[in-house]
């Protein structure tokens, strides 16, 4: 869930404004969260006040948490949704939990799935020292009453708060802290009382007093004494679309890390609701896992829409791919794909959803009702080869996201490939599977994970006709792998001047042996061995097309394949050179406009291009060629796409956006271009969705 009370804007009900974000606020059929943590009814205070006995081995368990992405189920989906019967906090009662439960302990627990996470909704108020309680009505016996009935089944127990300090807590700053003598509420939150948190609903807290930290650790020790497994911790930014300093949560992060060591249980800690990529390293370092965008939920008549909520995320997690592993995974949001006339979704999409969350490693988490599992849902839940992609924990990524016709990769230690195929337009389309593009030479056995069959040995390439928005999944075993290192993967250029190129590569990570150094080619002649993964490569001559491959060796002196060849043309003597958006000789159509931005190149950018294009004229080439540009954009939000016509080529380029509403910090991506001889026109725009904003290109 990506925000605890009241309206619920859905991040892609957005209305295009100049660099600022506006929402049309669906309204949730719910009352309004005071407290968005947990404590004991009355009825239940006493037996849930005794912490459960820490494990002898607590501190080893906690070093292995999260080895693999979780599996389970969680409420906001059913919350979240107007489907008629649900919706609203008042879905969310001990008694529904439980029904869940049943159904996973009986259909799913034996393929994986054993987390019942409770969302947003069910405390209403806090006890004497500031502790979150639940709602009597909807949970009766409490907290630690839930636990041992879901533990009781093998199954483990989630729970949700938000970040901050909630004003009911504060009680004039009067209120004592659980634990921690002489310290108060007035001690731990700021003396202007600012607001923090995705909606900005909760003090800020101060952790330079270390009253702040005894809170957070009563608040840890409480969950530990419910049996508590799992806790989502919500609204944590820079991300969840602020990014301002009393935004920037990650001492709160910090302080839940510490806590939850010190609670004698446990606890997997994951971040919501669209997290800021600038600060993956403290997210790595102290927690489990974080959303990389904001509500999968479209908070419509359904639990999701593909074009509202869906396909985004093939473009969101693309520059977090590298983030994922054991103890902290890419968490995509709830997967909604259990029951069709909830889903809001074509079989075809509900295939893809799931095979874009397994390639992923992302967590599987259902959203649906699971005591309404149609046939198709549960064979999509319940299929173990796709699932054993999910568990092995090895995200793919995209050879090309250009078109919308896609292919995704993860090369496995053993060797083999997992390929998936995506359609991601609107009309039936092949999609091909280039073996070169993979580091194939020769056959490969390939098996359909989906239908568990195997197609036998193929060479070359495979092309699937595809629905629209489909998929299929296939496992590539190479015939002859032999001992050398594998091939490297996904060359490309960075940055290019008149007598360079610098280029960029993906790792290794199979051989007999590690992988030493690699060295690259230039026109069929070595130029430089490099031990990491990007080189410069020098003396080239300028205006000229040079193609590049790159070798890998290993500690025993072998050589792998050679790379597929990359071919880029060098700018002519004094280039590249910088082309303003916002340059009087453009021209501007449909909503773009120039807007100001502190930080970007000359103060101002074009906005607006979600409607609108901007066309870049007068962009020289000396001769034909695909040359590299260089693009300066702005987007606060998860990820956009642009879409760069250049003669009669189109091409769709998304770029990595920081998730914290900030609009005038521009970064920059390097894409290649194709380019005739002369003068080129490169026009912007995107006639159907959000678009960044863009600053100057640089060719």
């Amino acid at each position: 869930m990506a925000r605890p009370a009241g309206p619920a804007p859905s991040a892609r009900h957005r209305l295009r404004t100049d660099g600022v974000r506006r929402f049309a606020l669906p309204v949730l059929a719910a009352t309004a969260l005071v407290a968005s943590f947990a404590v004991p009814t009355a009825a239940s205070a006493a037996s849930a006040a005794a912490s459960s006995t820490p494990p002898s081995n607590a501190g080893h368990q906690q070093s292995l948490l999260a080895a693999k992405p979780y599996m389970g189920w969680s409420s906001w989906s059913l919350e979240a949704t107007s489907f008629p019967g649900y919706g609203g906090f008042n879905f969310l009662t001990e008694a529904n939990v439980k029904q869940q439960a049943d159904v996973m302990a009986a259909k799913l627990k034996s393929h994986g799935y054993e987390y019942i996470n409770v969302d947003a909704g069910w405390s209403n108020g806090v006890d004497e020292y500031g502790r979150p309680t639940p709602n009597p009505t909807t949970f009766p016996h409490g907290m630690k009453s839930l636990g041992d009935y879901l533990h009781a089944k093998g199954l483990k127990f989630g729970m949700y708060l938000g970040v901050g300090l909630d004003p009911a807590a504060y009680n004039d700053g009067k209120t004592a802290i659980h634990g921690a003598p002489g310290c108060t509420t007035s001690d731990i939150v700021y003396p202007d009382l600012r607001k923090t948190n995705g909606w900005n609903s909760a003090y800020k807290m101060d952790f330079a007093n270390p009253c702040a930290q005894k809170y957070v650790d009563s608040l840890a020790d409480e969950l530990a004494g419910w049996g508590v497994d799992f806790l989502k911790v919500d609204g944590v930014g820079p991300g969840s679309w602020q990014g301002d300093a009393d935004h920037d949560n990650t001492s709160d992060i910090k302080a839940w890390h510490t806590a939850l060591q010190q609670a004698g249980r446990p606890i997997q800690l994951t971040l919501s609701w669209s997290i800021s990529h600038t600060r993956a390293e403290t997210w790595k370092a102290n927690s489990n896992g974080w959303r990389v965008d904001t509500d999968v939920e479209c908070y419509c008549n359904t639990l999701v829409t593909w074009n509202n909520s869906v396909k985004g995320r093939w473009n969101d997690v693309v520059q977090w791919i590298d983030d994922a592993g054991p103890g902290h995974w890419n968490n995509l949001d709830s997967l909604n794909v259990g029951v069709g006339p909830m889903d809001g979704l074509t079989e075809a999409e509900r295939q893809s959803y799931m095979t874009l969350w397994a390639i992923e490693s992302a967590p599987l988490y259902s959203g649906d009702d699971l005591t309404k599992l149609d046939p198709y849902g549960l064979k999509l839940l319940t299929n173990d080869e796709v699932i054993a992609v999910d568990q092995a924990g090895n995200p793919a990524r995209p050879v090309s996201q250009t078109t919308n016709q896609q292919t995704w990769y993860a090369r496995n230690a053993d060797g083999s490939y997992t390929v998936a195929l995506f359609n991601l337009g609107s009309g039936y389309s092949d999609v091909t599977a280039d073996f070169s593009d993979l580091g194939i030479n020769g056959t490969a056995a390939v098996r359909d994970l989906w239908k568990h069959k195997n197609l036998g040995r193929l060479s070359g390439q495979l092309t699937q006709n595809l629905p629209p928005h489909g998929s299929r999944l296939f496992t590539f075993t190479p015939t002859q792998q032999g001992n050398k290192p594998g091939t490297p993967l996904g060359v490309h250029g960075t940055a290019a001047t008149p007598t360079s190129v610098s280029l960029a590569w993906n790792k290794v990570n199979t051989g007999k042996s590690p992988v030493t150094d690699y060295t690259v080619f230039a026109d069929g002649r070595p130029m430089t061995t490099t031990t990491g993964t990007s080189a410069t490569v020098h003396g080239l001559s300028a205006a000229d097309a040079h193609s590049f491959t790159v070798v890998a060796h290993d500690a025993e002196g072998r050589a792998s394949d050679a790379s597929k060849a990359v071919t880029i043309t060098t700018p002519a003597s004094g280039g590249p050179a910088a082309y303003e958006a916002e340059a009087p000789g453009n021209t501007l159509t449909g909503n773009a406009g120039v807007a100001g931005c502190a930080g970007c190149s000359g103060g101002q950018k074009i906005g607006n291009l979600g409607g609108g294009v901007v066309a870049i004229t007068h962009v020289s080439a000396p001769k034909d060629g695909t040359y590299l540009m260089k693009l300066d954009y702005v987007d606060g939000d998860s990820s956009r796409v642009i879409e760069l016509t250049v003669g009669d080529t189109t091409l769709q380029i998304p770029v990595p956006g920081t998730n914290d509403n900030s609009w005038g910090a521009p970064q920059s991506l390097t894409v290649p271009v194709p380019l005739k001889a002369g003068d080129n026109t490169l026009s912007f725009g995107n006639a159907t969705d959000y678009a960044p904003d863009i600053d100057k290109i640089t060719v």
